[in-house]
């Protein structure tokens, strides 16, 4: 079984054909509401992407309002087990005010609602569940007491812990020591190496800043890159795998949908520059489509 703990959200998504700028009225485009959420998209590519044998389930909160009805809802139309997401009363769900340009880039603005309710008494009645996983995975939109306290656990209980650290912010090398898997972008590997958020720019400087997650505790080190593909920092050595081409029309999810079809690769004992090529596959038909869950392909996609 694979656990994810973290967001949900409702994504409010307006097309754009460029990005105003500050104090600017700009006339946009195709306006859809998308379920979305870090933590949702990636229980939603890794239930797409996953063997039939492999069970996906959610530890989450969401409001008690009409978002919160329609998100579970997705989540139980891809067969997600939510019985341990919560729904938080007098709560707003989480949504994200979503704007993507004529180039597939997007600027997002997130206002987390219920998903600031998820506590460390959630994760503690959720035990049961998180000793049925195989992997567990966590991402940074919900408060990190909760994520440190569910990552303590999941250690202890011997899981394999991924960690996507996003939105970036700074964590403590204790935390950074439990997770197997530390899958941040560019910006967040700077972020969380000390470095300047445009430094990143070659493989020497991306190795630079792997080393120093590593010292600092990161058995694993993933950096998606985007159109230039993955550096994986792992325990057999380092490596950069090219992205596959492909024109992308919105990359909203594409992180999500990576690590999601890593960790369902993982989950059938598949190696690991398998299942980084698996997910890489998954995220290149993702940017092709619009949308967050909308975008994430299911596995039978991969294998015609």
């Amino acid at each position: 079984m694979i656990v994810i703990i973290g967001s949900i959200n409702m994504d409010l998504v307006l097309r754009v054909p460029r990005m105003p700028h500050p104090g600017e009225t700009l006339s946009g485009g195709q306006f859809r509401t998308i379920p979305g959420g870090k933590g949702a998209n990636q229980a939603v590519a890794c239930a797409r992407l996953s063997a039939d044998s492999v069970k996906v389930a959610m530890i989450a909160c969401l409001g008690d309002d009409a978002f919160g009805t329609e998100l579970r809802a997705a989540l139980h139309n891809d067969g997600i087990n939510h019985q341990h997401v919560r729904t938080m009363s007098g709560m707003a769900s989480g949504v994200a005010s979503i704007m993507v340009d004529a180039s597939g880039q997007n600027s997002i603005v997130l206002a987390a609602g219920a998903n600031d309710a998820l506590s460390p008494e959630h994760i503690d009645a959720a035990r049961a569940l998180i000793e049925q996983a195989r992997i567990v995975v966590l991402q940074l939109e919900t408060p990190l007491a909760t994520v440190r306290h569910a990552i303590k656990l999941a250690h202890a209980l011997g899981k394999t812990v991924v960690l996507n650290p996003a939105p970036a912010q700074a964590l403590p090398a204790d935390l950074l020591a439990q997770v197997e898997y530390l899958i941040p972008n560019e910006i967040e590997a700077a972020m969380l190496a000390g470095l300047p958020e445009a430094s990143l720019d070659n493989d020497a400087a991306i190795d630079a800043a792997v080393a120093t997650l590593r010292a600092n505790g990161s058995a694993n080190v993933l950096v998606t890159l985007g159109s230039k593909g993955v550096y994986a920092a792992l325990a057999s050595g380092a490596e950069h795998f090219p992205a596959q081409p492909t024109k992308a029309i919105d990359t909203t999810a594409a992180g999500d949908t990576f690590i999601g079809g890593f960790v369902a690769a993982l989950a059938e004992g598949r190696s690991e520059s398998d299942a980084i090529a698996f997910g890489q596959r998954a995220a290149a038909i993702s940017v092709a489509r619009i949308g967050a869950q909308t975008s994430i392909p299911y596995r039978h996609e991969l294998e015609a």
